[in-house]
Formats: structure tokens, sequence, C-alpha cells
């Protein structure tokens, strides 16, 4: 009796790692649990990305500056796109801040599974964590690359006005939008490697599709909601009416894609988590 007893009280005390449900419930309690991990985590992301770089973080300044200047001369100085009344500068360095973040942010979170496959294999924790560690690595990026969007607003005498309160919303927009992508490219790409050869040809469709070296203002009125769907309409618009007072606040196409990432990250969450559990054979 007392070998039964012994044996129950050990089951008790076991905890049973199972692989997770088909379904997408995403357990908020058990990743605010692995907090640590996420800070972990993001904290070597942003070492490793700048290790053993001559320059180190400055290739954050770098990639949206030098963009700049490439875009202001063809779009600016040559092809007179307009630049809303701001300083076609200023203008398109507004909208490389939040571009260059997203950019970075998901070809990062999309090879992370497969970066960790030795920890995916062997270790269990919300597998979660580690594109959404990715992505917050990449907010160092924008914080730096910041410091020169307002030197920049300085040198041309552009003071922003109390709206630009609101910029951590579209901040967090841009987040959000990174990791909504990322869920979906990650997944597919522990399955399909081609992803990885594929995502910068997408990429820099997406560059095109955004109005990054144009005013969305330039899109027919007809196709302003269609054009919404890409979520880095609202996010560029609303860096720019943030910080540059641009004529009219993002409005109905804000809306269409807030609602577009919102589903975007639903189906992702549901997608990973219905792919987690053969993350590990398949890497």
């Amino acid at each position: 009796m007392s070998e039964v007893r012994d044996t129950r009280a050990l089951e008790k005390s076991l905890t049973r790692i199972r692989p997770p449900s088909g379904r997408a419930h995403v357990n908020w309690a058990e990743l605010w649990d692995y907090r640590d991990l996420i800070y972990f985590l993001t904290w070597r992301d942003i070492k490793v990305r700048y290790k053993q770089t001559a320059l180190g973080a400055a290739w954050a300044v770098l990639q949206p500056f030098l963009a700049m200047v490439v875009f202001s001369i063809f779009f600016g100085a040559l092809a007179k796109v307009p630049s809303e009344g701001v300083p076609y500068p200023v203008f398109v360095y507004t909208a490389l801040v939040p571009w260059t973040f997203l950019a970075n942010a998901v070809t990062q979170a999309s090879n992370s599974l497969v970066e960790q496959e030795a920890i995916l294999s062997k270790v269990y924790f919300p597998r979660l964590i580690v594109p959404t560690a990715a992505v917050l690595a990449g907010l160092v990026d924008v914080t730096i690359a910041f410091v020169v969007l307002v030197g920049l607003m300085a040198a041309y005498g552009i003071v922003p006005t109390l709206v630009v309160l609101t910029l951590p919303l579209f901040v967090l927009f841009a987040a959000v939008t990174a990791l909504a992508v990322s869920l979906w490219l990650s997944a597919l790409n522990v399955r399909y490697r081609d992803v990885r050869y594929t995502l910068p040809f997408l990429v820099q469709v997406w560059l095109f599709a955004s109005p990054v070296a144009y005013p969305s203002s330039l899109v027919p009125d007809r196709w302003r909601l269609l054009y919404g769907l890409n979520p880095m309409t609202g996010v560029i618009d609303g860096f720019r009416w943030a910080l540059l007072g641009t004529a009219e606040p993002p409005g109905w196409s804000l809306v269409v894609s807030v609602v577009a990432v919102l589903l975007l990250l639903t189906g992702g969450l549901r997608y990973f988590r219905h792919m987690e559990r053969s993350f590990a054979d398949a890497i």
C-alpha cells in the first residue's frame, strides 16, 4: 500500500509536457511566466546583430539615411515627386524609420525558428517567444534612427505639434504588423525553406507598394480603401501626421490597415499554434 501511495504522490508531482492541441488558444499566462526568457532572447538578438561589425549600431542609421539620399536624388530631385509641402529628405526619412524597422524585424523573425534549431529540439518553452523577441530587438534600431530624424527636422526648422504624443501608438502598430507577418512566415519557413529566398523579393515589392517614396494622396480615391489593406499605409501616414503635421490625419485608410493587421495577427496566431506541434521534427 505504501508503494501505491508513493506512486500516486509521484504522479501528482510530475509535470507533463504535451504538444499543443490543434486549437488556436494562446496561453497568455504562460507567456507572462516566460517574460524573463523574452528579455534574454531580445537582448541576445540585439548583441548578436552588431557583434563583430565595424560600425556597430551605426547600421541602424546608415540604412535609412542612405536610402533617403537615393530616394531624394531620383524621386525628389529628378522625378519631382510631391512631398505634401515638407522638404523631401525629411518626408522620405520619416517613412524610412518605421519601414526599415519592419523590413529588418520581418527578415530576422522569419528566420528565427530555423536559427534556433538547437534550442527548439531540446528544451520546451512557448515557441511564440522566438519571433516576438526578434521583433522587439528591432525597436532599438527605431530609437537610434529616430534620433537622426529629430536632428534632420531641426535642420529644416520643423517643429512637431502636440499630435506627436500619438507617435508611440504608431510605433506599436508597426511592431504588431511586423509580428503578424512574421508569425506566418516563420512557421512557413520551418516547413518550406523557400521562404528564406523569397523574402528579400517580397520585402522589396512591399517597399514600393507602400507610401515610402511618395505620398499616399497620389493613390486615386477609388483605390484608397483597397490601398489601406497594406498595413504600412496606416503606419507611414501616421508617422508623417504625428511628426510633420501633414494636411490630413489618417482616416479610413488607417482603420482599414488596423483591421487588416488584426485579421492577419489572428490568422497568424492560429496557424503558428497549429504548426507548433511539428516544429521540432520539421527543423
